[in-house]
Protein backbone atom coordinates (compact mmCIF):
# COMPACT_ATOMS: atom_id res chain seq x y z
CA UNK A 1 0.00 0.00 0.00
CA UNK A 2 2.96 1.82 1.12
CA UNK A 3 4.59 1.91 -2.36
CA UNK A 4 1.47 3.13 -4.42
CA UNK A 5 2.12 6.29 -2.20
CA UNK A 6 4.31 9.05 -4.56
CA UNK A 7 7.87 9.67 -2.26
CA UNK A 8 7.06 12.93 -1.54
CA UNK A 9 3.68 12.67 -0.02
CA UNK A 10 5.08 10.28 2.33
CA UNK A 11 7.69 12.76 3.15
CA UNK A 12 5.23 14.94 3.98
CA UNK A 13 2.57 12.49 5.93
CA UNK A 14 5.89 11.75 7.81
CA UNK A 15 6.21 15.58 8.75
CA UNK A 16 2.81 15.73 10.11
CA UNK A 17 2.96 12.78 11.91
CA UNK A 18 6.23 13.75 13.77
CA UNK A 19 4.94 17.44 13.98
CA UNK A 20 1.55 15.85 15.92
CA UNK A 21 3.71 13.25 17.87
CA UNK A 22 5.57 15.78 19.28
CA UNK A 23 3.37 18.20 20.32
CA UNK A 24 1.00 15.54 22.21
CA UNK A 25 4.33 14.55 23.88
CA UNK A 26 4.56 18.30 25.06
CA UNK A 27 0.90 18.71 25.70
CA UNK A 28 0.50 15.58 28.16
CA UNK A 29 3.42 16.03 29.36
CA UNK A 30 4.92 12.77 28.80
CA UNK A 31 8.44 11.82 29.64
CA UNK A 32 10.70 12.88 26.58
CA UNK A 33 13.33 10.07 26.90
CA UNK A 34 11.27 7.74 25.47
CA UNK A 35 11.42 10.48 22.09
CA UNK A 36 14.69 10.78 22.61
CA UNK A 37 16.10 7.20 23.24
CA UNK A 38 13.96 5.02 20.92
CA UNK A 39 12.82 7.58 18.60
CA UNK A 40 15.09 10.43 17.71
CA UNK A 41 18.13 7.56 17.01
CA UNK A 42 15.97 6.54 13.80
CA UNK A 43 16.38 9.77 12.34
CA UNK A 44 19.69 10.35 13.44
CA UNK A 45 20.69 6.46 11.25
CA UNK A 46 18.46 8.29 8.72
CA UNK A 47 20.98 11.62 8.38
CA UNK A 48 24.00 9.78 8.56
CA UNK A 49 23.23 7.08 5.79
CA UNK A 50 22.94 10.40 3.67
CA UNK A 51 26.11 12.09 4.65
CA UNK A 52 27.68 8.50 4.68
CA UNK A 53 27.37 9.07 0.80
CA UNK A 54 27.72 12.55 0.44
CA UNK A 55 31.64 12.07 0.02
CA UNK A 56 31.77 9.51 -2.44
CA UNK A 57 29.15 10.98 -4.13
CA UNK A 58 30.44 14.49 -4.91
CA UNK A 59 34.35 12.89 -5.81
CA UNK A 60 32.78 10.45 -8.40
CA UNK A 61 29.95 12.63 -9.63
CA UNK A 62 32.57 15.42 -10.31
CA UNK A 63 35.47 13.37 -11.95
CA UNK A 64 33.17 12.00 -14.52
CA UNK A 65 31.35 15.39 -14.84
CA UNK A 66 34.39 17.19 -15.41
CA UNK A 67 36.25 14.52 -17.47
CA UNK A 68 33.15 13.82 -19.61
CA UNK A 69 33.01 17.71 -20.40
CA UNK A 70 35.35 17.00 -23.47
CA UNK A 71 37.62 19.94 -23.46
CA UNK A 72 38.83 22.26 -20.85
CA UNK A 73 37.59 25.10 -22.47
CA UNK A 74 34.07 23.51 -22.07
CA UNK A 75 35.14 23.01 -18.23
CA UNK A 76 36.04 26.78 -18.34
CA UNK A 77 32.78 28.59 -19.41
CA UNK A 78 30.61 25.37 -17.53
CA UNK A 79 32.66 26.75 -14.41
CA UNK A 80 32.80 30.39 -14.89
CA UNK A 81 28.76 30.80 -15.60
CA UNK A 82 28.17 28.40 -12.64
CA UNK A 83 29.97 30.68 -10.31
CA UNK A 84 29.03 33.84 -11.80
CA UNK A 85 25.59 32.35 -11.14
CA UNK A 86 25.77 31.10 -7.94
CA UNK A 87 27.50 34.66 -6.93
CA UNK A 88 24.56 36.45 -8.68
CA UNK A 89 21.61 34.63 -6.58
CA UNK A 90 23.42 34.50 -3.11
CA UNK A 91 23.81 39.31 -3.87
CA UNK A 92 20.07 39.00 -4.60
CA UNK A 93 19.25 36.76 -1.72
CA UNK A 94 21.39 38.77 0.79
CA UNK A 95 19.68 42.03 -0.64
CA UNK A 96 16.05 41.22 -0.45
CA UNK A 97 16.65 39.87 3.29
CA UNK A 98 18.12 43.80 3.93
CA UNK A 99 15.34 45.57 2.02
CA UNK A 100 12.94 43.50 4.16
CA UNK A 101 14.94 43.72 7.92
CA UNK A 102 14.95 47.32 7.05
CA UNK A 103 11.61 48.19 6.01
CA UNK A 104 9.58 46.63 8.96
CA UNK A 105 12.05 46.85 11.68
CA UNK A 106 11.13 43.77 13.51
CA UNK A 107 14.01 44.28 16.22
CA UNK A 108 12.46 47.72 17.38
CA UNK A 109 9.28 45.68 18.58
CA UNK A 110 11.70 43.15 21.18
CA UNK A 111 10.58 43.64 24.78
CA UNK A 112 13.56 44.43 26.64
CA UNK A 113 12.74 41.78 29.39
CA UNK A 114 12.27 38.97 26.66
CA UNK A 115 15.64 40.57 25.14
CA UNK A 116 17.74 40.02 28.98
CA UNK A 117 16.04 36.44 29.39
CA UNK A 118 17.30 35.05 25.83
CA UNK A 119 20.73 36.70 26.32
CA UNK A 120 21.07 34.86 29.97
CA UNK A 121 19.37 31.55 28.26
CA UNK A 122 22.16 30.84 25.42
CA UNK A 123 25.03 32.78 26.87
CA UNK A 124 26.87 29.13 26.85
CA UNK A 125 25.93 28.67 23.01
CA UNK A 126 26.85 31.99 22.01
CA UNK A 127 30.92 31.73 23.74
CA UNK A 128 30.52 27.99 22.03
CA UNK A 129 29.82 29.62 18.73
CA UNK A 130 32.01 32.73 19.00
CA UNK A 131 35.10 31.01 19.85
CA UNK A 132 34.61 28.99 15.98
CA UNK A 133 33.78 31.97 14.16
CA UNK A 134 37.10 33.87 15.77
CA UNK A 135 39.12 31.06 14.87
CA UNK A 136 38.06 31.89 11.17
CA UNK A 137 38.49 35.52 11.12
CA UNK A 138 42.38 35.27 12.57
CA UNK A 139 42.52 33.82 9.12
CA UNK A 140 44.89 35.37 6.76
CA UNK A 141 43.37 36.67 3.33
CA UNK A 142 44.43 33.70 1.62
CA UNK A 143 43.82 31.15 4.37
CA UNK A 144 41.24 29.71 2.51
CA UNK A 145 42.63 28.70 -0.62
CA UNK A 146 44.99 27.30 1.54
CA UNK A 147 42.56 25.46 3.03
CA UNK A 148 41.30 24.35 0.17
CA UNK A 149 43.96 22.43 -1.12
CA UNK A 150 43.98 19.29 0.94
CA UNK A 151 47.39 17.87 2.65
CA UNK A 152 46.03 14.62 2.82
CA UNK A 153 43.00 13.66 0.25
CA UNK A 154 41.77 10.42 2.12
CA UNK A 155 41.99 12.69 5.29
CA UNK A 156 39.40 15.37 4.17
CA UNK A 157 37.22 12.22 2.38
CA UNK A 158 36.77 11.93 6.14
CA UNK A 159 35.24 14.56 7.02
CA UNK A 160 32.25 16.27 5.31
CA UNK A 161 33.24 19.66 6.94
CA UNK A 162 35.91 19.00 4.41
CA UNK A 163 33.52 19.53 1.18
CA UNK A 164 35.66 21.99 -0.56
CA UNK A 165 38.91 20.08 -0.25
CA UNK A 166 37.20 16.84 -2.03
CA UNK A 167 35.69 19.21 -4.49
CA UNK A 168 39.21 21.14 -5.77
CA UNK A 169 40.78 17.44 -5.77
CA UNK A 170 37.81 16.17 -8.01
CA UNK A 171 38.05 18.92 -10.44
CA UNK A 172 41.74 18.51 -10.40
CA UNK A 173 41.71 14.62 -11.40
CA UNK A 174 38.53 15.42 -13.73
CA UNK A 175 40.96 17.82 -15.47
CA UNK A 176 44.16 15.49 -15.78
CA UNK A 177 42.33 12.53 -16.97
CA UNK A 178 41.21 15.06 -20.08
CA UNK A 179 44.73 15.79 -20.49
CA UNK A 180 46.26 12.42 -20.37
CA UNK A 181 45.44 8.98 -23.11
CA UNK A 182 42.24 7.91 -23.83
CA UNK A 183 43.36 4.43 -23.45
CA UNK A 184 44.89 5.13 -19.78
CA UNK A 185 41.73 7.43 -18.80
CA UNK A 186 38.85 5.21 -20.05
CA UNK A 187 39.36 2.43 -17.28
CA UNK A 188 39.55 5.27 -14.50
CA UNK A 189 36.60 7.18 -15.60
CA UNK A 190 34.37 4.09 -15.79
CA UNK A 191 35.54 2.64 -12.07
CA UNK A 192 34.44 6.41 -11.16
CA UNK A 193 31.39 5.87 -13.77
CA UNK A 194 30.21 2.64 -11.92
CA UNK A 195 30.74 4.11 -8.28
CA UNK A 196 28.46 7.09 -9.17
CA UNK A 197 25.36 4.75 -10.50
CA UNK A 198 26.21 2.32 -7.31
CA UNK A 199 25.64 5.21 -4.97
CA UNK A 200 22.52 6.37 -6.64
CA UNK A 201 21.41 2.91 -6.53
CA UNK A 202 22.14 2.93 -2.37
CA UNK A 203 20.12 6.67 -2.29
CA UNK A 204 17.19 4.34 -3.59
CA UNK A 205 17.63 2.22 -0.40
CA UNK A 206 18.06 4.89 2.11
CA UNK A 207 14.89 6.73 0.61
CA UNK A 208 13.15 3.76 1.66
CA UNK A 209 13.32 4.43 5.27
CA UNK A 210 12.98 8.33 4.25
CA UNK A 211 9.29 9.23 5.99
CA UNK A 212 10.51 7.17 9.12
CA UNK A 213 13.23 9.18 9.51
CA UNK A 214 11.55 12.40 8.64
CA UNK A 215 9.13 11.39 10.95
CA UNK A 216 11.88 10.80 14.03
CA UNK A 217 13.17 13.77 13.36
CA UNK A 218 10.30 16.09 13.64
CA UNK A 219 9.00 14.41 16.22
CA UNK A 220 12.65 14.81 18.26
CA UNK A 221 12.56 18.28 17.15
CA UNK A 222 9.91 19.53 18.85
CA UNK A 223 10.07 17.67 21.81
CA UNK A 224 13.86 18.89 22.35
CA UNK A 225 12.98 23.22 21.57
CA UNK A 226 10.31 22.31 24.21
CA UNK A 227 13.02 21.29 26.75
CA UNK A 228 12.06 21.28 30.62
CA UNK A 229 9.61 23.85 30.16
CA UNK A 230 7.08 23.96 27.27
CA UNK A 231 5.03 27.13 28.06
CA UNK A 232 8.65 29.25 28.05
CA UNK A 233 9.06 27.80 24.85
CA UNK A 234 6.08 29.34 23.30
CA UNK A 235 6.68 32.29 24.97
CA UNK A 236 9.71 32.76 23.31
CA UNK A 237 8.71 31.73 19.91
CA UNK A 238 5.90 34.16 19.84
CA UNK A 239 8.32 36.71 21.12
CA UNK A 240 10.44 36.39 18.17
CA UNK A 241 7.76 35.47 15.48
CA UNK A 242 7.52 38.68 13.85
CA UNK A 243 11.57 38.34 13.21
CA UNK A 244 11.17 34.41 11.74
CA UNK A 245 7.82 35.73 9.80
CA UNK A 246 10.09 38.06 7.86
CA UNK A 247 13.02 35.66 7.44
CA UNK A 248 10.40 33.13 5.78
CA UNK A 249 8.39 35.96 3.91
CA UNK A 250 11.94 36.16 2.05
CA UNK A 251 12.58 33.00 1.91
CA UNK A 252 9.29 32.48 0.14
CA UNK A 253 10.26 35.41 -2.24
CA UNK A 254 13.16 33.63 -3.39
CA UNK A 255 11.34 30.94 -4.35
CA UNK A 256 7.92 32.14 -5.93
CA UNK A 257 9.46 35.43 -7.10
CA UNK A 258 13.45 35.09 -7.89
CA UNK A 259 13.92 31.53 -8.98
CA UNK A 260 10.41 31.68 -11.07
CA UNK A 261 11.81 35.28 -13.13
CA UNK A 262 15.63 33.31 -13.60
CA UNK A 263 14.12 30.12 -14.90
CA UNK A 264 11.79 32.25 -17.31
CA UNK A 265 14.76 34.78 -18.38
CA UNK A 266 17.54 31.47 -19.43
CA UNK A 267 15.06 28.67 -19.69
CA UNK A 268 11.96 27.00 -21.01
CA UNK A 269 11.10 25.12 -18.27
CA UNK A 270 8.03 26.05 -16.50
CA UNK A 271 8.42 26.82 -12.94
CA UNK A 272 5.43 24.74 -11.92
CA UNK A 273 6.99 21.47 -13.28
CA UNK A 274 10.17 22.69 -12.27
CA UNK A 275 8.86 23.17 -8.96
CA UNK A 276 6.95 19.15 -8.78
CA UNK A 277 9.75 17.59 -10.11
CA UNK A 278 12.41 18.99 -6.85
CA UNK A 279 9.78 18.63 -4.13
CA UNK A 280 11.15 15.32 -2.79
CA UNK A 281 14.42 16.99 -2.60
CA UNK A 282 12.48 19.76 -1.00
CA UNK A 283 10.86 17.99 1.66
CA UNK A 284 14.02 16.70 2.28
CA UNK A 285 15.84 19.35 2.80
CA UNK A 286 13.15 20.83 5.01
CA UNK A 287 13.59 17.73 7.28
CA UNK A 288 17.37 17.37 7.22
CA UNK A 289 18.62 21.26 7.05
CA UNK A 290 21.67 19.94 5.46
CA UNK A 291 21.86 20.65 2.11
CA UNK A 292 25.23 18.10 1.75
CA UNK A 293 22.63 15.42 3.11
CA UNK A 294 19.93 15.91 0.41
CA UNK A 295 22.72 16.41 -2.52
CA UNK A 296 22.39 12.76 -3.74
CA UNK A 297 18.41 13.25 -4.15
CA UNK A 298 18.59 16.79 -5.32
CA UNK A 299 20.82 15.09 -8.27
CA UNK A 300 18.44 12.29 -8.47
CA UNK A 301 15.50 14.53 -9.29
CA UNK A 302 17.32 17.22 -11.25
CA UNK A 303 18.48 14.41 -13.90
CA UNK A 304 15.19 11.90 -13.95
CA UNK A 305 12.63 14.66 -13.47
CA UNK A 306 13.77 17.95 -15.19
CA UNK A 307 16.22 16.09 -17.39
CA UNK A 308 19.55 18.44 -17.03
CA UNK A 309 22.28 15.87 -18.84
CA UNK A 310 24.31 14.14 -15.99
CA UNK A 311 27.55 15.78 -17.18
CA UNK A 312 25.99 19.38 -15.98
CA UNK A 313 24.49 18.10 -13.27
CA UNK A 314 27.29 16.19 -11.51
CA UNK A 315 29.36 19.77 -11.74
CA UNK A 316 27.27 22.07 -10.87
CA UNK A 317 25.18 20.49 -7.93
CA UNK A 318 28.03 19.28 -5.93
CA UNK A 319 30.01 22.71 -6.06
CA UNK A 320 26.27 24.09 -5.19
CA UNK A 321 26.08 22.90 -1.85
CA UNK A 322 29.50 23.57 -1.39
CA UNK A 323 29.74 27.15 -2.27
CA UNK A 324 26.16 28.25 -2.71
CA UNK A 325 23.74 29.02 0.26
CA UNK A 326 20.92 31.66 -0.87
CA UNK A 327 18.71 31.36 1.84
CA UNK A 328 21.18 30.65 4.25
CA UNK A 329 22.78 34.33 3.21
CA UNK A 330 19.42 35.81 3.25
CA UNK A 331 18.80 34.54 6.93
CA UNK A 332 22.24 36.79 7.50
CA UNK A 333 21.11 39.64 6.68
CA UNK A 334 17.96 39.88 8.09
CA UNK A 335 19.28 38.68 11.72
CA UNK A 336 22.50 40.75 11.30
CA UNK A 337 20.23 44.02 11.14
CA UNK A 338 17.53 42.44 13.41
CA UNK A 339 20.25 41.86 16.42
CA UNK A 340 21.64 45.38 15.64
CA UNK A 341 17.67 47.16 15.74
CA UNK A 342 17.26 45.20 18.90
CA UNK A 343 20.30 46.19 20.72
CA UNK A 344 19.35 49.81 19.53
CA UNK A 345 22.35 49.89 17.10
CA UNK A 346 21.68 51.98 13.36
CA UNK A 347 24.01 50.66 10.98
CA UNK A 348 25.05 52.63 8.13
CA UNK A 349 24.66 51.90 4.50
CA UNK A 350 28.22 50.86 4.46
CA UNK A 351 27.62 48.50 7.20
CA UNK A 352 24.87 47.16 5.04
CA UNK A 353 26.92 46.62 1.96
CA UNK A 354 29.66 45.01 4.46
CA UNK A 355 27.24 42.50 5.25
CA UNK A 356 26.02 41.46 1.36
CA UNK A 357 30.42 41.18 0.67
CA UNK A 358 30.92 39.22 4.35
CA UNK A 359 27.85 37.03 3.83
CA UNK A 360 28.43 36.27 0.10
CA UNK A 361 31.85 35.14 0.79
CA UNK A 362 31.42 33.55 4.21
CA UNK A 363 28.91 31.26 2.08
CA UNK A 364 31.72 29.96 0.45
CA UNK A 365 33.14 26.91 1.48
CA UNK A 366 30.86 26.75 4.79
CA UNK A 367 29.68 22.78 5.26
CA UNK A 368 26.19 22.03 4.06
CA UNK A 369 25.41 20.69 7.62
CA UNK A 370 22.70 21.91 10.69
CA UNK A 371 23.76 25.45 12.67
CA UNK A 372 26.49 26.30 9.87
CA UNK A 373 25.03 29.34 9.03
CA UNK A 374 25.35 30.27 12.73
CA UNK A 375 29.25 30.44 12.92
CA UNK A 376 28.35 33.02 9.28
CA UNK A 377 26.52 34.73 11.22
CA UNK A 378 28.74 35.53 13.97
CA UNK A 379 31.55 36.30 11.24
CA UNK A 380 28.48 38.65 9.77
CA UNK A 381 28.35 40.10 13.24
CA UNK A 382 31.90 41.12 13.59
CA UNK A 383 32.76 42.52 9.99
CA UNK A 384 30.04 45.26 11.11
CA UNK A 385 31.03 45.80 14.81
CA UNK A 386 27.56 44.34 16.23
CA UNK A 387 28.33 42.06 19.53
CA UNK A 388 28.11 38.85 18.69
CA UNK A 389 26.56 38.04 22.25
CA UNK A 390 23.23 39.74 19.85
CA UNK A 391 23.30 36.47 18.54
CA UNK A 392 20.86 34.48 21.87
CA UNK A 393 18.39 36.85 20.63
CA UNK A 394 17.51 34.59 17.56
CA UNK A 395 18.79 31.06 18.73
CA UNK A 396 15.20 30.07 20.12
CA UNK A 397 13.40 29.57 16.15
CA UNK A 398 17.03 29.27 14.43
CA UNK A 399 16.79 25.47 14.11
CA UNK A 400 13.26 25.65 12.60
CA UNK A 401 14.17 28.32 10.45
CA UNK A 402 17.22 26.24 9.23
CA UNK A 403 14.68 24.20 7.64
CA UNK A 404 13.62 26.64 5.58
CA UNK A 405 16.99 28.26 4.53
CA UNK A 406 17.63 24.80 3.63
CA UNK A 407 14.40 24.29 1.16
CA UNK A 408 15.92 27.48 -0.71
CA UNK A 409 20.03 26.61 -0.91
CA UNK A 410 18.40 22.96 -2.43
CA UNK A 411 16.18 25.38 -5.14
CA UNK A 412 19.05 27.88 -5.65
CA UNK A 413 21.39 25.42 -6.48
CA UNK A 414 19.07 23.24 -8.90
CA UNK A 415 17.59 26.47 -10.50
CA UNK A 416 21.64 27.71 -11.54
CA UNK A 417 22.20 24.03 -12.22
CA UNK A 418 18.92 24.16 -14.92
CA UNK A 419 19.94 27.66 -16.26
CA UNK A 420 23.57 25.94 -17.27
CA UNK A 421 22.39 22.98 -18.92
CA UNK A 422 19.58 25.24 -20.86
CA UNK A 423 22.69 27.15 -22.28
CA UNK A 424 24.74 24.79 -22.95
CA UNK A 425 22.16 22.96 -24.69
CA UNK A 426 21.79 19.86 -22.64
CA UNK A 427 18.35 20.53 -21.49
CA UNK A 428 16.56 18.87 -23.88
CA UNK A 429 14.25 21.14 -25.76
CA UNK A 430 14.36 22.77 -22.22
CA UNK A 431 11.55 20.95 -20.94
CA UNK A 432 10.85 18.45 -18.35
CA UNK A 433 11.23 15.10 -19.30
CA UNK A 434 9.47 12.19 -17.97
CA UNK A 435 11.55 9.70 -15.61
CA UNK A 436 12.58 6.43 -16.81
CA UNK A 437 10.24 4.05 -14.94
CA UNK A 438 13.35 1.28 -14.23
CA UNK A 439 15.60 4.12 -12.70
CA UNK A 440 13.33 6.76 -10.98
CA UNK A 441 12.36 5.57 -7.32
CA UNK A 442 10.62 9.06 -6.73
CA UNK A 443 7.26 7.72 -7.03
CA UNK A 444 8.49 4.25 -4.74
Amino acid sequence: MLKKIPLHTQIIIGLVLGLVFGLIVIKTQMSPDFTMDYIKPIGTIFINALKMIAVPLVLASLIVGVSNLGDITKLGRIGGKTIGAYMMTTVIAVTVGLVLVNVFAPGKSLPIETRERLMEQFDDVVGDKSSQAAELQEQTPLKPLVEMVPENVFLAASDNGSMLQIVFFAIIMGIALLEIPKSKASPVIAFFDGLNDVIIKIVGYIMLIAPYGVFALMASLIVEIAGDNPESAIELLFALLKYSLLVVAGLLLMVVLVYPTILKLFTKVKYKDFFSALRPAQLLAFSTSSSSATLPVTMKQVEEEIGVSEEVSSFVLPLGATINMDGTCLYQGVAAVFIAQALGLDLSLTQQLMIVLTATLASIGTAGVPGAGLIMLLIVLESIGVPSAGLALILAPDRILDMFRTVVNVTGDATVCTVVASTEGELPDGLIREANPLTSTSDS
